[in-house]
Protein backbone atom coordinates (compact mmCIF):
# COMPACT_ATOMS: atom_id res chain seq x y z
CA UNK A 1 0.00 0.00 0.00
CA UNK A 2 1.31 3.42 -0.95
CA UNK A 3 1.32 6.08 1.69
CA UNK A 4 0.19 9.60 0.82
CA UNK A 5 3.84 10.73 1.02
CA UNK A 6 5.00 8.09 -1.44
CA UNK A 7 2.20 9.00 -3.84
CA UNK A 8 3.30 12.65 -3.71
CA UNK A 9 6.95 11.66 -4.13
CA UNK A 10 6.07 9.56 -7.18
CA UNK A 11 4.12 12.45 -8.69
CA UNK A 12 7.13 14.76 -8.53
CA UNK A 13 9.61 12.03 -9.45
CA UNK A 14 7.64 11.20 -12.60
CA UNK A 15 7.35 14.89 -13.51
CA UNK A 16 11.10 15.22 -13.01
CA UNK A 17 11.87 12.15 -15.09
CA UNK A 18 9.68 13.39 -17.96
CA UNK A 19 11.39 16.80 -17.87
CA UNK A 20 14.81 15.11 -17.70
CA UNK A 21 14.10 13.08 -20.83
CA UNK A 22 13.00 16.27 -22.61
CA UNK A 23 16.19 18.07 -21.51
CA UNK A 24 14.23 20.56 -19.44
CA UNK A 25 16.87 20.64 -16.75
CA UNK A 26 15.40 23.41 -14.58
CA UNK A 27 12.00 21.69 -14.49
CA UNK A 28 13.63 18.36 -13.71
CA UNK A 29 15.70 19.89 -10.91
CA UNK A 30 12.66 21.56 -9.37
CA UNK A 31 10.61 18.34 -9.49
CA UNK A 32 13.35 16.19 -7.96
CA UNK A 33 13.91 18.77 -5.23
CA UNK A 34 10.16 18.71 -4.45
CA UNK A 35 10.27 14.92 -4.26
CA UNK A 36 13.17 15.12 -1.82
CA UNK A 37 11.30 17.60 0.37
CA UNK A 38 8.59 14.98 0.76
CA UNK A 39 10.92 12.04 1.41
CA UNK A 40 14.51 13.18 2.07
CA UNK A 41 17.13 10.69 1.00
CA UNK A 42 15.10 9.09 -1.80
CA UNK A 43 17.85 7.45 -3.84
CA UNK A 44 16.39 7.71 -7.35
CA UNK A 45 15.41 11.36 -6.84
CA UNK A 46 18.88 12.20 -5.53
CA UNK A 47 20.52 10.42 -8.47
CA UNK A 48 18.47 12.16 -11.15
CA UNK A 49 18.77 15.51 -9.39
CA UNK A 50 22.56 15.21 -9.53
CA UNK A 51 22.46 14.16 -13.19
CA UNK A 52 20.08 17.00 -14.14
CA UNK A 53 22.35 19.52 -12.44
CA UNK A 54 25.36 18.09 -14.29
CA UNK A 55 23.58 18.16 -17.65
CA UNK A 56 22.42 21.72 -17.03
CA UNK A 57 26.07 22.77 -16.74
CA UNK A 58 27.35 20.43 -19.47
CA UNK A 59 24.51 19.36 -21.77
CA UNK A 60 24.69 15.96 -23.47
CA UNK A 61 25.23 15.79 -27.24
CA UNK A 62 22.32 16.42 -29.61
CA UNK A 63 21.96 12.70 -30.36
CA UNK A 64 21.62 11.83 -26.63
CA UNK A 65 18.94 9.17 -26.12
CA UNK A 66 18.51 9.55 -22.37
CA UNK A 67 21.02 6.88 -21.46
CA UNK A 68 23.54 7.88 -18.80
CA UNK A 69 27.06 6.67 -19.56
CA UNK A 70 29.24 6.17 -16.51
CA UNK A 71 32.72 7.56 -16.95
CA UNK A 72 34.30 6.06 -13.82
CA UNK A 73 34.02 2.78 -12.05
Amino acid sequence: MLTKEKEELLKYYNLGLAAYKLRKWDDAITSFEMALKIIPGDGPSELYLERARTFKETPPPDDWDGVYVMTTK
